[in-house]
């Protein structure tokens, strides 16, 4: 059975969706609920993931490609598989 994740609160970054842009972020696992926002220029994601196993930057891509308005798959990781600080770059 595929995870899905539900995110309640979520910004809108459509604007941000170009080709070839890097997207730094910063994740909170174990977050009391899911969401996107832009903070001060900075993105935040907050996942119910626990960090292990990758679980938790899975549902942070998923929120991001949510709230970017794109495919999930376009989306690769460049830096920061183990940490809360993360590098995207839109394909």
């Amino acid at each position: 059975m595929p995870l899905r994740w539900s995110i309640p609160f979520m910004t809108d970054l459509s604007h941000l969706a170009l080709p070839g842009t890097t997207l730094a972020i910063r994740v909170t696992p174990n977050a009391r609920r899911a969401g996107v926002e832009l903070v001060e220029d900075q993105i935040r994601v907050a996942v119910t993931e626990t960090p292990e196993a990758g679980k938790a930057t899975e549902a942070a891509r998923v929120a991001l490609a949510k709230a970017l308005g794109v495919a999930k798959t376009r989306l690769t990781l460049l830096r920061g598989a183990t940490s809360r600080d993360k590098l995207f770059r839109l394909d």
